[in-house]
């Protein structure tokens, strides 16, 4: 998937259908002169509905129709019949998906199963017929009812990414090099901050052909939880993953301050997100020799809170494969 197809925000008008009007019609036969009434109900309006679609793995879709409109209810005719239902709207979106009001900012729903399927637009009532209306003192209504109006709504559907293994760091860590390495996706590599504009997620192939998702989050700067830069574009992704690799340069000028101000950006953002399960990866670690290795560990003694760290090189293809293991029983240490 390339990065400009990957939509994880937009913006969507969704109406529901009125529903049908009551008949008000009076049975006439042949050798029944005064038959009563007989009008049917109105059938009720098309729902917009929204569903989950596990093969989805983004917004794209919805970035050419942003109109959603349901049918609306059949009226309701003589001998009793009702109208038929007005025809369902569905919006397949990828598991993952917040739907909030657009003018509130309040959360409507949140879709995290295949073929799950939540109304966020129900249908207008459809209007009763006469004949509900019959009573000892009036034999012949004329009149029913009409059908209700549906639902308009303005809504904003967020995509957060579901992933088991979320990558965190600051830009130009080293995080789509990582990925490209671990994983058969193809991120944007440049050597500058920003490179990731958008997440970008690949299979992580293990052995004995087990595999994970990864993701690659677009990098945190110092402010991002108060919106600054990428903000909150980034942070809602980080959210669905149930493991965070944090990875940051062997060059970093100072690693335990890089790691303090990545894991107060994500306390300031959520709180809930510093239970998750984490790793720490010192990328770029080619660039050390022994001894300054052994200086860089002597440094980080009780620098990360018993939060354990590993020494990688996605360029020179160092300690991938013992990556790979030790993020493949983080997520799996319930089984074992």
């Amino acid at each position: 998937m390339t990065e400009g197809n990957f939509v994880d925000y937009v913006k969507i008008y969704v109406s529901s259908g009125k529903g049908g009007k009551g008949s008000a019609h009076l049975h006439r036969e042949k050798y029944v002169a005064k038959g009563g009434p007989d009008g049917g109900d109105g059938g009720r309006g098309g729902h917009v509905i929204i569903r989950g679609n596990k093969n989805l793995w983004t917004l794209f879709n919805f970035k050419f129709k942003k109109h959603f409109k349901a049918g609306h209810g059949g009226d309701g005719s003589k001998n009793r019949s009702t109208g038929a239902d007005g025809e369902d709207t569905y919006m397949d979106v990828p598991l993952g998906t917040v739907v909030k009001d657009t003018e509130t900012g309040k959360t409507l729903l949140e879709i995290t199963g295949d073929g799950e399927e939540k109304v966020i637009a129900r249908g207008g009532k459809g209007g009763l017929g006469n004949w509900h209306f019959k009573s000892a003192t009036n034999q012949t209504p004329r009149y029913a009812q009409p059908g209700l109006e549906g639902e308009e709504k303005n809504i904003t559907l967020e995509l957060k990414v579901l992933a088991d293994v979320g990558l965190v760091g600051f830009p130009n860590a080293g995080k789509s090099t990582l990925l490209s390495v671990m994983t058969a996706a193809r991120p944007k590599i440049a050597d500058y901050e920003f490179t990731t504009l958008k997440p970008n997620l690949g299979i992580v192939q293990h052995r004995d052909f087990q595999t994970f998702v990864m993701a690659d989050i677009p990098g945190i700067i110092e402010g991002a939880a108060e919106g600054k830069g990428l903000g909150h574009y980034f942070l809602r992704h980080i959210e669905r993953n149930s493991t965070l690799l944090f990875l940051i340069p062997a060059d970093s000028k100072d690693i335990k301050k890089e790691y303090g101000i990545l894991l107060d950006e994500l306390r300031r953002y959520n709180p809930e997100m510093l239970d998750k399960d984490r790793f720490i990866a010192i990328s770029k670690s080619d660039m050390l020799d022994d001894e300054l290795k052994a200086e860089v560990q002597k440094e980080l003694t009780d620098a990360f809170d018993g939060v354990s760290y590993m020494f990688i090189s996605s360029v020179a293809q160092q300690g991938m494969q013992e990556l790979k293991d030790k993020l493949w029983e983080m997520l799996n240490k319930e089984e074992v």
